[in-house]
């Protein structure tokens, strides 16, 4: 019974709008095999990865600022050549990646429980709860993001002591990046919540006496979702520039776990002695993976839209 729920299950989404969609579009397709590619080399890059780049064991300083293997003093061993400290360019870009992915996934997860329970409670309690949760977010789109994160960075750095502040500074990342975004999902599920609550099911459920939380979370909720994948979608694209943005800055996670941020800022101090591929090969990583989601976001948003099937 349950194999034949799970075909039936594959058959609708092989039959869905979206599948059609995807199918026919070539920038969706490329988009996720790069967004897949990255992802998986970052996750699986003690693995993968030609060289551990914080095993003090596995590096030579005699081996630092090669440039990439396919130039005259390229090293085959080092594919996109090594940093000033010996350490292999592609596996401290696959062990990068996987930081800066971190933080993004979980900054996009904190900031979707926080803007669709806000936004839940918004739409449908209404009066005096929704103007005061929507002021409180008009007066943090007022400030940007990246602003809003340097204050929380600032004021954990100001209540914890150094060596405490380096071990917790992914977390710190992680909820500084994440308050800031859980706007947009407040307004957006606000908005489908104000719409779905006035609909027939809902005053169903209401008359047969079902408590307000299990309206909102069975009968709401799944009906509001669709339009918040899209923006965390787009929003983990934004999540990763923002942590690169602040490893670059100096105030993201420690040197001792660089992200693609803290990389870029790294060999930018080598940028004009010759040393170009120290910096240019992690930013334009970033630039790749930023890029792949951004385009598999502008697909989802598409097909997701009635109006343009």
């Amino acid at each position: 019974m349950e194999k034949a729920v799970e075909t039936t299950r594959l058959e609708r989404f092989l039959d869905s709008d979206i599948w059609h969609s995807f199918k026919s579009n070539p920038v969706a397709i490329v988009s996720l095999i790069v967004t897949l590619i990255m992802v998986l080399s970052s996750a699986f890059a003690p693995l993968l990865a030609p060289q551990d780049p914080f095993d003090l064991a596995n590096i030579d300083i005699m081996d630092s600022s090669l440039p990439p293997s396919w130039m005259a003093e390229g090293d085959p061993r080092f594919l996109f050549g090594t940093d000033d400290q010996g350490r292999d360019i592609l596996s401290t870009i696959m062990y990068g990646a996987q930081i800066s992915l971190i933080v993004g996934f979980a900054s996009v997860v904190f900031s979707m429980v926080v803007g669709i329970s806000l936004g839940l409670i918004s739409g449908y309690a209404g009066g005096r709860v929704d103007a005061f949760i929507m002021r409180v977010a008009d007066i943090q789109l007022s400030f940007p993001a990246i602003l809003i994160a340097l204050l929380i960075d600032g004021v954990a750095r100001g209540i914890f002591e150094a060596h405490l502040h380096e071990q917790i500074s992914i977390y710190v990342l992680i909820f500084a990046i994440g308050i800031s975004g859980w706007v947009q999902y407040a307004r957006t599920v606000r908005g489908s919540t104000l719409v779905e609550k006035n609909k027939e099911y809902v005053q169903a459920a209401r008359v047969i006496g079902i408590r307000p939380i299990t309206i909102l979370h069975r009968h709401i909720l799944p009906n509001v979702m669709g339009p918040v994948m899209v923006i965390a979608t787009i929003h983990l694209a934004i999540a990763v520039i923002t942590e690169a943005t602040l490893s670059f800055l100096g105030v993201g996670v420690p040197p001792t776990t660089p992200s693609l941020g803290t990389l870029i800022r790294i060999g930018n101090e080598y940028l004009f002695s010759g040393e170009w591929w120290i910096t240019i090969f992690p930013g334009a990583a970033l630039l790749i993976l930023v890029l792949a989601v951004n385009l598999l976001g502008d697909w989802l948003r598409d097909a997701m839209n009635p109006k343009l099937r």
